[in-house]
């Protein structure tokens, strides 16, 4: 990630185009549970435990009013700005910091904000259907609890902060489990789902795959080799729990 010290300044500017940007958002919603489908009602949170010791922005957020462009977007050539960006530029800035906790560079594989992911959460956010509506009002109000938080513990922004500060924070709401106190709950719920789109949108660029091991369409020298032998005994295994064997593999 960005390293800096408490006086340092860091502002993100995305450099990816807004086509490239909408690709990426029809790849991210094809691979989610969260469709390109229209509405833009005002999603409550799930219910949470509620504790006398939890702040909550609960911000007034005004729905997105642009016209989406349909429920199958062609990644290939999208219009080139079907609707406003919504993010502010603190707003983007504040994304990339935390993207680059979640994804830092490691070696020669780049940091999300290096693979512009803060961009794609921008595209996201900004787009005009109910999924991502639900997840804008999320990512608004844990972005706004963040610079509370960093507020009542150090009196800055949570940008502002150094990297020990910023993690204090983080490992406070970034595991959401049984142990977590009732009032990091609301919010740890809520960055886990910020957490999950960076981690898909990471995964969607090449560098991500390759990070991951997956190979895609690379020609392989030679002949097939065809599976190995505990791959087809595996496949057999699971056909015969399904009772279709008849497709069990045949040399």
């Amino acid at each position: 990630m960005h390293h800096r010290n408490e006086h340092d300044s860091y502002n993100y500017v995305s450099n990816m185009s807004r086509r490239e940007s909408l690709k990426w958002l029809g790849l991210l919603a094809a691979g989610s549970a969260v469709s390109l489908t229209a509405g833009c009602t005002k999603a409550l949170e799930d219910d949470v435990a509620v504790s006398a010791k939890e702040h909550w922005p609960d911000l007034d957020i005004k729905p997105v009013t642009a016209k989406g462009y349909g429920q199958d977007p062609n990644l290939v050539m999208p219009p080139e700005s079907p609707w406003p960006l919504t993010l502010t530029a603190d707003e983007l800035t504040l994304v990339a910091v935390l993207a680059d906790y979640i994804v830092p560079r490691e070696g020669a594989i780049p940091s999300a904000s290096e693979l512009q992911v803060p961009a794609v959460i921008n595209e996201w956010v900004s787009a005009p259907y109910e999924g991502q509506q639900r997840d804008r009002i999320k990512i608004l109000n844990s972005l706004a609890w963040l610079n509370d938080e960093a507020q009542l513990r150090f009196k800055k922004q949570f940008v502002a902060l150094n990297e020990k500060q910023h993690r204090e924070i983080l490992d406070d709401i970034a595991f959401l489990n049984e142990q977590t106190p009732l009032q990091f709950q609301r919010i740890g719920k809520a960055f886990l789902r910020f957490k999950e789109l960076v981690l898909a949108a990471f995964f969607c660029t090449p560098e991500g795959c390759k990070d991951i091991g997956y190979l895609g369409n690379v020609p392989i020298a030679g002949d097939y080799p065809g599976p190995s032998d505990e791959a087809k005994a595996h496949l057999d295994q699971v056909l015969a729990e399904l009772g279709l064997s008849e497709y069990a593999y045949i040399d």
